[in-house]
């Protein structure tokens, strides 16, 4: 089973929309300071063209990034971004298109920049799961040397990607908001795909698919998290006794293999429960739990509310639905 499907089956559980919020041409020296995102936010900048400091203090990164990166922040961390030469920077000026994105300019006339800034909406409460198996920023770079054809097709691909939504965001035509959002939309997973491939992370889930040892015990957890897996199945997957596979697993994840799919059948609830027709017996049985009791206090734990409760936020108070419990 290839990578593409464990990233697949994950978009079909959680909802992710984008939006291009502004373009930034500026000449050095700038500085952009953004603040902490809400929960179900994820910040993205692409470097068009140019270079940029990434700072991000909460997890004391800082990175330089250059003409084609792209850095996304799953944690909605606070950062900044700047022009490296500690200068005052330029005061800016602002003008808004009739496609609703804002055009940052100012006058300087250092090294020039070209940045595409917005941010990605997760559904709740499918944020949870970004939280917790994203890491807190995530850089994919414009690969100029590559190695390996895969790297090489989504690298490709994401550069004709940001290609387009630099099209978009120069031409105020009809259609243009739709199209940029669109097409944000496309780059969160473009840019899971790219790092998943690249094999870089070192934590989190996209170290886990990017590890040719524990690929298959992911894809085939994605692929069915209602069965009934046991980490002697799954460790049988990989090739390894289970004792190695739920080592592995929890360095690579930072997390157990059962942690994840108690997460992902969470999740699948929650979308499930939406739908007034359904009753919770079954929605636990749909989700792999035999025991609806069982399933009620695992839901709890992981979900902060018990499934009625949920429910009964998701129809925003709306009594005149039925809740079969």
């Amino acid at each position: 089973m290839s990578q593409v499907d464990w990233l697949s089956h994950l978009l079909q559980i959680i909802t992710v929309t984008g939006q291009l919020e502004v373009r930034c041409a500026y000449g050095a020296p700038w500085r952009v300071i953004w603040p902490r995102a809400a929960a179900n936010e994820i910040p993205y900048h692409v470097i068009v063209k140019g270079r940029a400091i990434f700072e991000d203090p909460e997890s004391r990164t800082v990175q330089e990034l250059g003409s084609g990166d792209i850095v996304l922040l799953p944690h909605g961390s606070a950062h900044v971004l700047h022009d490296g030469s500690g200068k005052t920077p330029i005061n800016t000026h602002e003008s808004r298109g009739s496609a609703g994105w804002m055009l940052s300019e100012n006058n300087g006339r250092g090294e020039q920049l070209d940045l595409l800034c917005g941010r990605f909406f997760v559904v709740p409460p499918h944020d949870r799961l970004v939280r917790n198996y994203l890491p807190a920023n995530l850089v994919v770079r414009a690969l100029k040397n590559h190695g390996e054809e895969d790297i090489a097709l989504a690298s490709s691909q994401l550069s004709g990607l940001v290609s387009l939504m630099r099209m978009e965001s120069v031409e105020d035509r009809a259609g243009g908001r739709a199209i940029l959002n669109a097409l944000s939309s496309v780059l969160f997973t473009l840019v899971l795909r790219a790092a998943s491939e690249a094999g870089k992370s070192t934590e989190g889930l996209l170290a886990l698919a990017g590890n040719p040892r524990l690929a298959a015990a992911i894809a085939a957890i994605f692929a069915d998290p209602a069965r009934p897996w046991k980490l002697p199945d799954l460790a049988d997957l990989c090739g390894m006794s289970r004792a190695t596979f739920m080592r592995q697993f929890q360095d690579k994840l930072g997390r157990s293999a059962l942690d994840l799919l108690t997460d992902l059948r969470m999740s699948m609830a929650a979308n499930e429960l939406k739908k007034p027709r359904i009753s919770t017996e079954a929605v636990a049985e749909m989700v792999g739990y035999q025991s609806v009791s069982a399933f009620r206090r695992v839901f709890a734990e992981r979900m902060g509310m018990t499934p009625g409760e949920w429910r009964r936020l998701a129809h925003n108070g709306d009594e005149s639905e039925p809740s079969p419990e």
